[in-house]
């Protein structure tokens, strides 16, 4: 049952990952425009964020690692994914008043906006690999299996998010389904670790 829960886990946050991407663009376009200038700002954004977390989840994984650990990183990234529903059009005013070029405007508010959920959520993918390794000669197969998982995760958010959320859902909206998500898989890997 602990791998399955890894797994929906890792699954979970590559798809979270992919949507907050998707939805980058989105809130980004009534200030900046939906640009070469301004995608590349946001996957800038997201890359540079994600290796930081995947950084911090590997020195994470090596302190008493645990699923109610884990746990906590999803809470914590509903923590901080959860006030863009709130403060992403304030913010990307503010911005927008004192940097009107689409290229530093845009590095600068998905900088602001996102960097802090994605290295968060960035944290899962080794953390994940680190539970469920058990034997240093199945590490390879072990995170093979668990990239995997989230990648499919990914390309799902990827295509949720642009084929059926957007047309369905106000943008907030969205982001609130995904605290959500974050928050019950949270709950979920606390309540499995008992």
């Amino acid at each position: 049952m602990r791998p399955m829960i890894i797994n929906v886990l890792a699954f979970t946050g590559g798809f979270v990952i992919m949507a907050m991407e998707l939805l980058g663009g989105r809130i980004l376009a009534p200030y900046f425009g939906a640009s070469i200038y301004v995608w590349g700002s946001i996957i800038s954004v997201f890359m540079l964020a994600l290796a930081f977390g995947y950084l911090l989840g590997g020195r994470l994984s090596l302190q008493r690692p645990s699923l109610r650990r884990f746990g906590l990183v999803f809470l914590i990234a509903a923590v901080l994914l959860y006030p863009l529903a709130i403060y992403a059009d304030p913010l990307m005013q503010l911005v927008f008043t004192y940097v009107e070029d689409p290229r530093y405007g845009s590095l600068l508010a998905a900088a602001l906006l996102f960097a802090l959920p994605t290295v968060i959520l960035g944290v899962i993918s080794p953390y994940a690999v680190r539970l469920r390794v058990e034997h240093v000669d199945q590490s390879g197969s072990v995170a093979g299996r668990l990239y995997f998982v989230s990648t499919l995760g990914s390309a799902l958010g990827t295509l949720a998010t642009s084929f059926y959320f957007v047309l369905w859902f106000e943008i907030n909206t969205i982001i609130s389904l995904l605290t959500l998500a974050l928050v019950a898989m949270g709950a979920l890997a606390w309540f499995a670790d008992r």
